[in-house]
């Protein structure tokens, strides 16, 4: 196939909520430029980005993919990105190495939550944007209700280049407002157009539009501010030229209608992201220099090379497909480069362009274009390859810290080896997973951005890599430790015929401050426990307080010295005085007055300031102490401690106070006393799941 210059290629991610039509729109602008022979449809699982088994199934888009088409002499490389909460980091990833947003919005829905998330990081890149209003064949669909939606919420320079002809299931056409041209469209879903004069029933509509789309193109340039108020309006030129800087300096937002189903409107859509959207000739690429300070990279062949792998896929055959980047330069199929990011050699083998799962090789990639290559040894998400001599590197990508936790347990004991392995695998594709054992519960727990997260990585464990796992909810560390201090006697004694078992011990116990641990201290003197059998003692001591005495959990915070005891010269050894120790403990919680300690964690939640209240309301019914709050633009931040045991179901709660705008994060900060009134809750649920909890001599 062709192989592109940097000038004639366009890389654009369609971004928006989850059902706005991302992928349908995708399929069809695939098959309208002829990338592919058919209209794809999500309903049916024959889309070309959605491939994955878990999205079709889902219907959902679970991770960006990536495919391209040619029209109007460019190369337009699409990613079709994620739109659900969970799984917005990896729309955020593909945002870094596009040069344009296509913004899609359902036309009954309007601006919904993750439209608004993903808008802002666009902002923040300082990136062109293209809205498409979707969707708008449907029941209750309205574009001048979208646009409204779009200025109340986004920004009042989205302005309609487009204007809809028919509405609902009557929707069959466009007029364009910036060549007064208008199309109506086949009904078979082929996408044929056919120009028509301007409908007289949209005439004053159309008029009004247009009016909109020359003040707002004046507005974002001085120069044609300045002629709009000579002239009352502006030239046909100076109205295209002024809509493309203003795109391009992401002043203006044209607007564009759309029915990605019933594949209206795609081709014209199709040629404004060929004509309107930068190239990467327009854009250098932002990166760092070798002192740390912000510098951008050209798209030139003639530089050093520079690859950024930007989305890793975990593929069951081919294993490790790394998505990159080339930002200058050109990257050469079965070539040796240097992994800058690792400092190590990477083996380059044969380059491919994807349409979806489809790969098609191609002998090389030049700068700014798109490509993947599998079986890379040692490089990741994130990893910049190329020249030792280029001097750029790039800002690693940022991934969300995981907010949900679940136990795993596999299925068959032949499952647990192959977990570890699989995880770490999807991992690579997804870096917002967490996979950990806790030390304290020796559970595995999967950590992830939600409980839709964490499913689709169990189902694709399943599916890719055949480990059937179970989740259950992660077990809370408890602790235990007492408040009073006192002293105890251990006596071991057994007579079983010839030699004997005894051992014999005093031990004080007292409290610590927290963190302290178990510590333990010989006091003995004069002899009455030999030297060699202090050891056991301790060991014996730990032992009991590792296995807890109110409900199983470990004992922490106490110090345990041994002051006195007796011994027999022929039945004592270490064993009898292991036992004794353990005794010790035992009576010793009788009267030391143990409790629970139940970790609380540092919580930091963040939602628009309208929901501050409810959402301090429930964190105090959570038992959780505000902390502090403070303003971030329209956003609260509250910080609170809250008990882990309280935290487990907040994702839930939190999407549904917030209609998903919030989010939170929460580490662990220290352990306090349980309230009296859940002692028994806690004790019973350790013995129904079996925890060993032991008052007698065992």
């Amino acid at each position: 196939m062709q192989v592109f210059d940097a000038a004639d290629i366009r890389n654009v991610a369609l971004v928006g909520h989850s059902g706005s039509g991302k992928t349908q729109l995708a399929s069809a602008l695939l098959f309208d430029t002829g990338a592919t022979p058919r209209l794809g449809k999500v309903d049916e699982g024959t889309t070309v980005t959605d491939y994955d088994e878990e999205s079709i199934a889902r219907k959902h888009t679970l991770s960006s993919s990536l495919a391209w088409f040619e029209y109007h002499k460019h190369k337009v490389n699409l990613i079709d990105t994620p739109g659900m909460g969970n799984f917005l980091s990896d729309a955020r990833a593909a945002l870094r190495v596009v040069e344009a947003a296509v913004v899609v919005v359902d036309g009954v829905a309007g601006v919904q939550v993750a439209t608004e998330q993903i808008w802002e990081t666009a902002q923040q890149l300082n990136l062109p944007r293209l809205v498409v209003v979707n969707r708008l064949d449907r029941e209750r669909a309205s574009f001048a209700r979208t646009i409204e939606s779009l200025h109340t919420t986004l920004s009042r320079s989205a302005v309609a280049v487009q204007w809809p002809l028919g509405s609902e299931d009557d929707f069959h056409g466009v007029v364009d407002l910036v060549t007064m041209q208008a199309w109506t469209f086949a009904t078979d879903g082929s996408g044929t157009a056919t120009e028509i004069p301007v409908p007289a029933d949209v005439a004053a509509e159309v008029e009004a539009a247009r009016t909109a789309l020359i003040e707002a193109v004046a507005e974002a340039d001085e120069a044609l501010m300045e002629r709009f108020f000579d002239q009352g309006t502006l030239t046909q030129e100076e109205l295209l030229r002024g809509l493309a800087l203003g795109i391009r300096n992401s002043h203006l937002f044209p607007v564009y209608c759309m029915s990605a189903l019933k594949n209206i409107g795609g081709t014209l859509v199709a040629g404004a992201i060929a004509d309107l959207v930068p190239s990467p000739v327009d854009r250098p690429f932002p990166g760092v220099g070798p002192d740390g300070a912000p510098i951008t990279r050209e798209a030139d062949l003639k530089a050093p090379l520079v690859v950024w792998v930007f989305k890793t896929i975990a593929d069951q055959f081919a294993g490790r497909i790394s998505l990159f980047r080339v930002i200058s330069g050109t990257l050469k199929s079965d070539s040796t480069v240097q992994n800058l990011t690792r400092q190590a050699p990477e083996r380059v083998g044969h380059l491919v362009v994807l349409e979806g799962k489809t790969q098609m090789q191609v002998p090389e990639v030049h700068a700014g274009d798109l490509a993947a290559v599998a079986k890379l040894k040692d490089t990741h998400s994130g990893d910049v390859l190329g020249d030792p001599k280029s001097g750029f590197t790039i800002q690693p990508l940022s991934f969300p810290e995981p907010v949900l936790s679940y136990a795993i347990v596999p299925k068959t004991r032949g499952d647990e080896d192959k977990i570890s392995t699989s995880i770490h695998r999807l991992q690579d594709e997804d870096p917002s997973i967490g996979y950990t054992r806790d030390e304290q519960t020796h559970d595995l727990l999967l950590s992830g951005q939600g409980q839709m997260h964490i499913e689709v990585t169990v189902a694709k464990l399943r599916r890719r890599f055949g480990v059937e796992v179970e989740l259950k909810p992660p077990h809370i560390p408890y602790r235990e430790t007492i408040a009073l201090p006192t002293e105890a006697h251990g006596r071991h004694k057994k007579q079983t015929g010839g030699h004997g078992q005894f051992g014999d011990c005093k031990v004080r116990v007292e409290p610590l401050p927290p963190g302290s641990g178990v510590v333990f201290e010989d006091d003995i003197f004069g002899g009455s426990i030999p030297r060699q059998f202090v050891p056991a003692v301790e060991k014996g001591v730990r032992e009991a307080c590792g296995r807890g005495y109110l409900a199983g959990y470990p004992m922490v915070d106490l110090k345990v010295t041994v002051f006195d005891g007796s011994y027999h010269d022929v039945d004592s050894n270490e064993m009898s005085f292991k036992m004794a120790g353990r005794l010790a403990i035992r009576d010793a919680m009788t009267r030391a007055k143990p409790t629970l300690l139940e970790p609380v964690m540092t919580v930091e939640v963040y939602a628009p300031s309208d929901f501050a209240g409810d959402l301090m309301g429930d964190l105090n019914g959570r038992r959780g102490q505000i902390a502090g709050m403070d303003t971030r633009g329209s956003n609260t931040v509250i910080r609170a401690h809250v008990p882990m045991a309280e935290m487990l179901t907040y994702e839930q709660t939190l999407t549904a106070t917030t209609g998903g705008r919030g989010g939170y994060h929460m580490e662990f900060h220290h352990y306090a006393e349980v309230p009296a009134h859940l002692h028994g809750k806690i004790v019973a649920a350790a013995q129904a799941e079996g925890k060993q909890v032991h008052h007698e001599d065992d």
